[in-house]
């Protein structure tokens, strides 16, 4: 059994976001970048299914511009055993990525793939079901527990009422959750042997996808910064101000 992980290259959680002076988008240059959390977690999940026999090998796919390969060494580094990355320069929304992700899985024919459930740049958590539509695949999305079978699946899914268990045939997409694993530190003998893994540079046009962006960014802008809250004394003085200054009540 084969697995693609999709990848991601986003601004470092432990980062605080700017936004450019011009309101077109949030700051990257010079700024630390790393894999995006929700996919470290989908790369453990496969690698940990290698590990138990249940898959042969785990392919690791980025999209992007081409220091986007550091993403997909990160991968390596963790135990994937080969990487591509579709290179360009256009800003690509989640239709874009799923349509690319499902040119790779035609080519590649793997039985699952593994996305995490959102990226912490733009929040859409649109990719891992879009690419499920388009392949005509199952679908496991918001995973904490993913049970392999040999020609079906359990997962557990995190829902608003609690956790739901599903079954499901494969081949099949899953979208990964936090509760899902914790992501191995790439060891350094690890990180040493995946710069020796190949990584295949493709482009959109090669893969036949159109990735030109079908939204535009008007503005970006700062949240507004928060006012310092107020001591009272008693609560009688806290109903006032909650009456007569917060208007709430």
């Amino acid at each position: 059994m084969k697995v693609i992980v999709a990848v991601k290259r986003v601004v470092d959680y432990n980062v605080k976001i700017r936004v450019k002076p011009d309101h077109t988008g949030v700051e990257t240059t010079n700024v630390k970048m790393s894999m995006n959390p929700f996919d470290e977690i989908a790369v453990e999940e496969a690698i940990r299914l290698q590990e138990s026999g249940k898959v042969e090998e785990v392919i690791a796919v980025s999209c992007g511009i081409s220091q986007c390969q550091e993403t997909i060494r990160t991968a390596l580094a963790m135990g994937a055993d080969r990487g591509i990355l579709v290179e360009c320069d256009v800003e690509l929304q989640p239709l874009a990525v799923a349509k690319l992700l499902k040119a790779i899985v035609q080519n590649e024919n793997p039985e699952i793939v593994i996305v995490g459930k959102q990226a912490i740049d733009d929040d859409s958590n649109q990719t891992g079901q879009m690419l499920a539509a388009l392949l005509g695949w199952s679908q496991g999305t918001f995973a904490s527990q993913i049970v392999l079978g040999e020609d079906s699946a359990k997962v557990t899914r995190e829902v608003d009422g609690g956790l739901e268990t599903v079954n499901l045939n494969i081949p099949a997409v899953f979208t990964t959750d936090l509760r899902l694993n914790e992501p191995r530190y790439a060891s350094l003998p690890n990180i040493m042997k995946a710069k020796k893994k190949p990584i295949d540079i493709l482009t959109p046009e090669q893969l036949g996808v159109d990735i030109t962006p079908r939204l535009t960014t008007l503005r970006v802008n700062e949240p507004p910064v928060r006012q310092a809250g107020v001591m009272v004394e008693s609560v009688t003085e806290l109903v006032d101000k909650l009456k007569n200054e917060a208007k709430v009540i």
